[in-house]
């Protein structure tokens, strides 16, 4: 692995440890076995490793979360997107969790998460309008804006409210496992039969997952 993509590793294994205001860049080189010159021919400062995590953590997002023209068996396709979602925000958990604190201080990150957000929307709408052909849900076109609002809204701001609300415990799968739990319980009100029975198995996997961790 290049040294470029080790600092990169290194320091989101850090960020989600420590949290990313604990962690100075001789940590991570630290952490790495190399010199701080080493990564600073890499990067001149933390600010420019956190963008490229984002740019990592972006293209993950974007593969994700596209929707997906076959309409092949359901339950696979809502497994899909409720499991990258967990996915993502354990593996970017720092990001998730500080999200308002870490775009405030860097206007070039700021720009590029709107961007970035602004194309998911896109792909969350054709994602819901998929969920609609399956007869998974049934929603009336003017709420459909809302309920994509409101499914970002839980799946970007659940790990900053966790946080908020434990202040200093750490992230868990288990706390990451009941933000999904919130997303099923949104949908839930506006799903088919059949889209509640396919919840509801979602729904019992997650809880075990959730008794597991405990």
């Amino acid at each position: 692995m290049k040294t470029k993509q080790r600092i990169v590793q290194g320091a989101l294994e850090l960020f989600n440890k420590q949290g990313e205001r604990n962690v100075t860049t001789n940590h991570i080189a630290a952490h790495l076995g190399i010199s701080p010159g080493n990564l600073y021919y890499h990067y001149s400062n933390k600010q420019e490793i956190i963008r490229a995590i984002f740019e990592d953590y972006t293209s993950e997002l974007l593969d994700r979360f596209r929707p997906y023209e076959s309409q092949g068996e359901s339950l696979v396709l809502l497994k899909h997107y409720v499991n990258s979602t967990f996915s993502l925000m354990w593996k970017y958990r720092f990001f998730y969790a500080n999200l308002a604190d870490i775009v405030s201080r860097d206007t070039q990150l700021h720009h590029a998460y709107l961007e970035v957000q602004e194309k998911l929307r896109v792909n969350l709408v054709a994602i819901v309008q998929s969920f609609l052909t399956l007869e998974l849900i049934e929603v009336d076109s003017q709420d459909m804006p809302r309920l994509v609002t409101n499914l970002h809204f839980i799946a970007t701001g659940w790990l900053g409210y966790q946080s908020a609300m434990n202040a200093n415990q750490k992230v868990t799968e288990a706390m990451i496992m009941q933000g999904m739990l919130q997303i099923l319980a949104m949908v839930k009100p506006m799903a088919t039969q059949l889209g509640r029975e396919q919840l509801l198995l979602l729904e019992e996997g997650l809880q075990m997952s959730c008794v597991a961790e405990k």
